[in-house]
């Protein structure tokens, strides 16, 4: 086990540890970087990949409509640019007393181990790791599922998805009066179940321009399923009929009310007794906390989220702050934590960033304020719908068409300049506006 020292031993520096590289933790290292530099502070990002990509953009990237490889954050080039270090890994412990983290060995695809474990010294340790899809338990969804939560696995279901609509292209081609089809089952009404159904169709249709002649999407039987009363509970009801219904429209069968209770390779069992055959089957039902964060001696909830007090640190140790899906903080007075959505990581990022300056300054912790901006569903060029200022209108301004695709693209572009700044970010606006262009508007490999 290799220890890694800060930058210069011989002048102690103010170590600060941030543990995941999503859109939290990444915006937090930029400004810390920004802020304090290499003089007197040595701040550090652990990722157990080498880059980043928006996750609210992973049904796109699992659809094919967008390329991941334009969009994706390199971490060591980030850190260069921010003044910070990178260090690949996962966490694997947690020495409290010590004040140090252990982090697992990193292995080559074959098993092979690339680096092994090694230490590093925290003066401050944030978590920002994220979530992974919560399978409640469901017997095997694990083994035939495919799970929407990091970028390896929206690439293996794109490979999936194009190798199956080669088979029915070719089925067709040979005979035309084949009645071939692509079955997908998507286990989960909300943004990413809804999104990614249409996002497919969207995809679909223009795969006859990329050598799939007799393919589209009429091709495509995908059926939704919610085990709750509707699609897209977080919306007001009006704007969860509109989705539906524009889903109906595409060819999407959308059925509420039926509860998963088995997966098997290929079908889907609910509680109704009914069998629902897919070639690709995708688990979006919700999410939880990573096992391990229950193992790391902080205090969690049922679903393996670090508690967290007002001002985002560890109920269990003030030296540790959490952000971001993989904490649970519930406001003085409220009822349920704080939604795990981009918005929610990108507040408490900024609160964490202030709250790590007073502390070092010894002054008193801001207190974490959640603002409600509503949510937004994009339904791919079809349409967008959503809620605007939550809190200020009990979610009742309601915006769908233009206005709301443009205020859904605007968030993007709103994390590209937390995470690049205005020079670079607004390049990067202006390159992605371009590769629209000359690019295609699928990847097919």
């Amino acid at each position: 086990m290799h220890p890694i020292a800060p930058i210069d031993a011989g002048d102690r520096k103010t170590q600060i540890v941030v543990v995941g590289g999503g859109a939290g933790g990444l915006e937090l290292v930029r400004k810390l970087g920004a802020k304090y530099g290499r003089k007197k502070h040595d701040i550090i990002l652990v990722d157990q990949n080498l880059s980043h990509i928006w996750k609210p953009l992973l049904h796109e990237v699992a659809a094919g409509s967008l390329d991941a490889n334009l969009d994706e954050v390199g971490y060591r080039g980030h850190c260069y640019r921010w003044g910070y270090r990178f260090f690949q890994g996962s966490l694997a412990s947690i020495d409290r007393e010590a004040k140090t983290i252990t982090l697992a060995p990193v292995l080559d695809k074959d098993g092979s181990e690339l680096i092994s474990d090694h230490v590093i010294r925290y003066d401050i340790l944030v978590l920002a790791v994220g979530s992974v899809s919560n399978d409640f338990g469901v017997p095997g969804v694990s083994e035939h599922c495919i799970y929407l939560d990091a970028r390896d696995q929206a690439d293996r279901f794109r490979t999936k998805l194009l190798n199956h609509c080669l088979r029915v292209s070719r089925a067709m081609s040979a005979d035309p009066t084949a009645d071939e089809r692509v079955r997908i089952a998507i286990v989960g009404g909300g943004a990413t179940g809804v999104e990614l159904a249409a996002e497919l169709y969207n995809a679909a249709g223009a795969l006859r321009h990329y050598g799939l002649e007799v393919f589209d999407e009429s091709r495509l039987d995908v059926t939704l399923l919610e085990a709750g009363p509707r699609i897209l509970p977080a919306l007001p009801e009006k704007l969860s009929d509109a989705a539906r219904q524009e889903l109906a429209t595409l060819g999407v069968e959308v059925k509420t009310e039926t509860q998963v209770i088995k997966a098997e390779r290929g079908r889907l069992f609910t509680q109704r007794g009914e069998e629902i055959r897919a070639d690709l089957m995708v688990w979006a039902a919700g999410v939880k906390g990573a096992d391990f964060l229950a193992e790391l001696g902080l205090e969690t909830n049922p679903r393996n989220q670090i508690v967290v007090t007002d001002t985002l640190q560890s109920v269990t140790d003030e030296d540790i702050f959490a952000l971001g899906d993989c904490c649970s903080y519930i406001p003085e007075g409220g009822q349920s934590p704080i939604p795990p959505r981009a918005q929610a990581a990108h507040q408490m990022a900024d609160t964490v960033f202030t709250n790590i300056k007073r502390k070092q300054k010894g002054k008193r912790l801001k207190p974490f304020v959640y603002t409600d901006n509503g949510s937004l569903i994009s339904l791919s060029r079809f349409s967008t719908v959503g809620s605007l200022m939550g809190n200020l209108v009990g979610g009742a301004m309601a915006v769908e068409g233009r206005m709301a695709r443009f205020i859904y693209t605007s968030l993007y572009r709103m994390h590209l300049l937390a995470i690049h700044g205005w020079i670079k970010g607004i390049g990067l606006m202006i390159i992605g506006r371009v590769n629209r262009i000359v690019r295609p508007k699928l990847k097919l490999h």
